[in-house]
């Protein structure tokens, strides 16, 4: 659906932001006198089909009376186009977000860039950005955006406000959206899209992200129950990757995700993975209580029988009973990090686990990861194509180092090719799940 914004009706001579503004809050008090007249009567809330067929019944009253007036005063009505877009306009203002609305409908755009009322610049899925009209009139109109979306398109209501100036939600198509305001310059919206309709190798493998035999690596390693750590930078695909992984899975082994925000959309897989449980955490209430962390949230994983761990981003003291989840039976398990390269992950864990305030010496630490932590896979983006380029098996731990190989490492066509060879035990496990590693390996020499 095309939804036309409140500029464009101002250039068509049409409509203009006041006339929006206005009916949108005919058809905001009428959804609303429809909420107390439900509750009074015992009977639920709405759904959203039922809000929008409501709202969409509202704008025909409303537009029919806007033709008369225009017709008593001899001025020209709408066309049906034109009542069609002003009907789009009023409806995302009012159930959705607004002029925001638009870019999140655009297929071709996966991040969204707002600061203030200022050009608004998006990020294309070919790797350009293009800079976009302003979709607010003033810096505390974005501010009210932002408020309603946190009223509206959460789990529960968030605040946005002084005492509460960030906010972190999923948007009902996955999206992800994070605002700030006071700490930043000015209020600012960044909102980042994931593609949920590319979740498999195949797919991944046909997007260009790596070569058939990597695919035919990834399946037998995710079979054979390897601990996995995707690295890469923002927006590299990690997240993408790994629910490709864990697609690999099969529909009866229990899966336990852990997310600061819900991204990995298990719950849109049902049918593949029908024993899942999804974990999200959660800042402190205005009190200073209520906090969750994704360090405790992996601690409750472990105690709901997981056959396999999944965390959506490591970055903090959640790396310690992460590892301990890996190395301890739950083989299989998964996550993602910031990184630079595969070896870069190594000492990242580390700091991480250090954050954890165990006071285990780095030997220690390092032993811990040497025994969890199976495959490292890195993600390059720097030329604007998503492409795995180095992945690097875990060997053992030597004191303060790790020792690992690269099994995959960049060729000349920019897809990771056969470098090192897998250990023998790695070979012998990934033969019984379908992938020949020592054929290929011949091959490439």
């Amino acid at each position: 659906m095309t939804v036309v914004s409140a500029t464009d009706y101002r250039s068509n001579g049409s409509n203009d932001v006041g006339l929006v503004g206005a009916l949108a809050s005919r058809v905001s008090e009428l959804l609303a006198d429809d909420r107390i007249s439900r509750r009074t009567t015992g009977e639920s809330d709405p759904n959203s089909s039922d809000e929008h067929e409501l709202a969409r019944s509202a704008m025909r009253v409303e537009l029919a009376r806007l033709s008369g007036a225009r017709r008593a005063e001899a001025r020209a009505v709408l066309t049906s186009t034109e009542e069609q877009q002003l009907t789009n306009e009023v409806i995302a203002h009012v159930l959705g977000l607004g002029r925001l609305q638009p870019l999140l409908d655009d297929p071709d755009i996966t991040d969204i860039h707002v600061r203030g009322c200022a050009s608004v610049w998006v990020k294309l899925r070919n790797g350009s950005r293009e800079s976009r009209s302003s979709i607010v009139e003033s810096d505390s109109e974005l501010i009210e955006l932002i408020r309603r979306a946190g009223t509206r398109m959460g789990n529960t209501e968030h605040r946005f406000d002084s005492g509460n100036p960030e906010l972190n939600l999923q948007l009902p198509d996955g999206s992800r959206l994070f605002a700030t305001m006071e700490v930043s310059s000015r209020p600012s919206l960044v909102v980042r899209r994931h593609r949920f309709d590319i979740s498999s190798l195949k797919e991944l493998q046909n997007c260009d992200m790596f070569s058939g035999l990597i695919h035919e690596f990834f399946a037998a390693a995710v079979r054979a129950r390897r601990n996995f750590v995707i690295a890469g930078g923002t927006g590299s695909g990690k997240t993408t990757l790994l629910r490709a992984l864990i697609n690999e899975v099969l529909p009866h082994e229990r899966i336990v995700t852990i997310e600061d925000a819900y991204e990995l959309g298990i719950d849109r897989f049902e049918e593949q993975h029908p024993d899942h449980d999804a974990l999200q955490s959660r800042p402190a209430n205005i009190e200073g209580r209520g906090e969750i962390t994704l360090a405790d949230l992996t601690r409750m994983a472990l105690r709901m029988d997981p056959d396999r761990v999944i965390v959506g981003e490591v970055r903090g003291a959640e790396a310690f009973p992460m590892l301990l989840a890996m190395g301890q039976g739950n083989n299989g398990s998964m996550c993602t990090m910031h990184a630079d390269s595969t070896r870069s992950v190594f000492p990242k864990l580390a700091a991480y686990v250090s954050m954890a305030a165990t006071g285990l010496p780095v030997e220690t630490v390092n032993l811990l990861i040497a025994s969890a932590v199976h495959f490292v896979v890195y993600i390059d983006n720097s030329q604007r194509t998503r492409r795995v380029v180095s992945i690097r098996e875990v060997i053992d731990s030597d004191g303060i180092s790790i020792i690992s190989n690269e099994v995959f490492q960049p060729g000349k066509d920019s897809f990771a090719v056969p470098a090192y060879p897998l250990r023998e035990g790695t070979q012998t496990l990934l033969r019984e799940h379908g992938f020949d590693a020592a054929s290929h390996w011949r091959m490439s020499q």
